[in-house]
């Protein structure tokens, strides 16, 4: 499951709804690969992440650099960025909280990657700003490699 999280309205707050919509526009090859808008995150989710073994999450994230910059968080390294950066989530329900719901019930995907893409502009709007419009592509092909070594 591909899940692009964050609000549309909010500029580069959606910018993980609007990698997922283009990866799933450009990846129409991929078998069995489901694509899902997260929105701002629920709990309604922990169904749906809880039934897949693999979860790559595409999300706007202070990584600390400059907008548009993109980095690629795997298995427990992801674990360890989500609780590190737990009280900067806009999201009505943290990522953290919905894999920890998805634990405790032994549904973990065993295989979970994030692409971060940091923000420039957090207001009302529906583009991305010109830095995160520009990392776009390259948040795609971050996606398309762990998605393509999964399927190996």
């Amino acid at each position: 499951m591909v899940l692009g999280i964050g609000n549309t309205l909010l500029q580069d707050e959606g910018a993980g709804v609007h990698a997922m919509r283009r990866l799933q526009r450009e990846s129409a090859d991929f078998a069995g690969v489901e694509f899902m808008d997260g929105g701002t995150l629920s709990f309604s989710l922990a169904g749906p992440v809880g039934d897949v073994d693999c979860l790559l999450v595409i999300d706007a994230a202070e990584l600390g650099g400059p907008p548009g910059s993109v980095e690629v968080y795997s298995g427990c390294e992801m674990d360890r960025f989500l609780g590190a950066n737990r009280k900067r989530s806009v999201h009505e329900v943290g990522l953290l909280d919905l894999l920890a719901v998805t634990h405790l019930t032994d549904n973990l995907p065993p295989r979970r990657a994030l692409i971060g893409i940091q923000p420039a502009v957090l207001d009302w709007g529906e583009f991305p700003s010109a830095a995160v419009a520009q990392a776009l592509p390259l948040a795609c092909a971050r996606a398309r490699e762990l998605i393509l070594g999964w399927q190996a």
